[in-house]
């Protein structure tokens, strides 16, 4: 946007922004959550995101309670909204650091004042190690452990370290995978770590190990939790080889839990890191802040089925426990047939490659008509939602539908602004997305 000025605060929307009432005069961001606006009240701009900030707050809380009483970290991965307002607001509320899944996403989270920070990928060679140590270079203090897999990467971030003496510490995570990247066995591992330790300066050094076991996830809940199990027993044994190269007093992170199987990821690693007084576990999930009506809905099924969350020697239900805080609003364009409404919500508003959106309710003439019962959405295009209703549903022409979403990861990333909710469905905040 052209507009921009020297803070988010002072950044003015417009139309160009979904949500914005065509018409109404360019307003700064931190106005926007005082105009009194509901998604449904017939002055915003349909379609658009929302944030129930309550569901978000509550699933926070918990998600903490959770963490700490494994005696646990959590980063949480700021991919899922890329909002430094929503990745700060995890700080406030006891996150550990933040996870980014590029240099790109990094200068984000830097530009904007947090400083911890995992980067939860490789990210190239010799080019992209350059861009990193040009990024790092702006800001010595800050802390940033970096996935690696492969020796051709410790060298090329070697080589740059090398080539400047203005860089702050860089931590060098030696990465364990499944279905992605990553070492595939201990031997694999040795190597990356023994080319880590050949070139370790007091700003380029080995701070511990990753994994990510989300990739691992297949169709068959068994063979995913073989497999899952495997990628965490590697992991975990490979902690006192670590140790054993480096001495017992550096401090060293094991990291992963970065999706839905994060209890595993506990159960799995909690002996090793409390058999190593200078360990930290630290969890990625980011997704389980926003949760969902569809792939996070499944896995707290899951989850539950595995049995539960522990918290403090009691199992509590996930599914029960975490609430989706995501809703997408659009209009009803067409009845054309009985049992058949086009809305105005199409592929660019809304993710569908994890299930399609779900009908929740009904609004008209700025207020709440019914729940939708028996409605479905079974196609998507370009600018329309094709919706399945029952016989005799009161749909009709101006109503506002309520969604709930599939995947927060891959519907975020359509929209530059995420519209804050209070309880009453009034806008209160109004947050910027920066996915470029």
């Amino acid at each position: 946007m052209s507009d921009l000025h020297t803070t988010t605060e002072n950044l003015l929307i417009d139309e160009r922004v979904r949500g914005f009432p065509p018409g109404n005069p360019p307003l700064p961001l931190d106005a926007i959550g005082k105009q009194g606006w509901k998604p449904y009240d017939g002055r915003m701009a349909l379609p658009l995101i929302s944030l129930d900030q309550q569901a978000f707050s509550d699933n926070a809380e918990l998600m903490m309670i959770y963490v700490k009483s494994h005696g646990a970290e959590i980063a949480p991965h700021a991919k899922t909204p890329m909002s430094t307002a929503l990745s700060a607001a995890l700080l406030a509320a006891g996150a550990w650091g933040t996870t980014v899944a590029d240099i790109r996403q990094a200068a984000v989270l830097l530009k904007a004042g947090q400083r911890r920070l995992i980067l939860a990928n490789e990210i190239g060679g010799a080019a992209a190690a350059r861009r990193l140590a040009a990024l790092l270079g702006q800001y010595p203090d800050a802390e940033l452990h970096i996935f690696v897999d492969s020796t051709a990467l410790v060298e090329a971030l070697c080589a740059a370290w090398r080539e400047r003496a203005d860089l702050p510490p860089l931590g060098l995570l030696v990465e364990f995978g499944a279905g992605r990247a990553g070492a595939r066995s201990a031997d694999a591992a040795e190597a990356i770590l023994e080319a880590i330790l050949a070139v370790e300066t007091p700003t380029f050094r080995l701070t511990g190990i990753a994994a990510y076991e989300g990739a691992a996830a297949t169709a068959d809940a068994q063979e995913t939790m073989r497999r899952i199990d495997s990628l965490m027993a590697v992991t975990s044994d490979f902690l006192p080889k670590l140790r054993a190269c480096i001495g017992d007093e550096r401090p060293l992170l094991i990291t992963a839990g970065g999706s839905v199987f994060f209890d595993l990821v506990v159960a799995r690693l909690s002996a090793a890191v409390a058999a190593d007084p200078a360990c930290r576990l630290v969890l990625r999930s980011g997704a389980i802040f926003f949760h969902d009506h569809g792939i996070y809905e499944r896995g707290l099924a899951g989850l539950d089925a595995r049995g539960g969350l522990r918290i403090g020697g009691e199992m509590i239900s996930a599914a029960a426990g975490f609430r989706p805080a995501l809703r997408v609003w659009a209009e009803v364009l067409s009845r054309p047939e009985p049992r058949l409404a086009i809305c105005g919500m199409g592929m660019r508003d809304v993710a569908m490659d994890q299930g399609l959106p779900r009908p929740l309710a009904l609004y008209r003439n700025g207020a709440h008509l019914a729940d939708l019962e028996g409605a479905e959405v079974f196609r998507l295009n370009d600018q329309h939602a094709f919706v399945a209703l029952a016989d005799g549903s009161d749909v009709s022409v101006g109503d506002v539908i309520e969604y709930g979403i599939s995947h927060p990861c891959t519907c975020l990333d359509r929209h530059a602004i995420l519209y804050g909710l209070n309880p009453d469905h009034s806008v209160t905040a109004a947050y910027l997305t920066s996915f470029g």
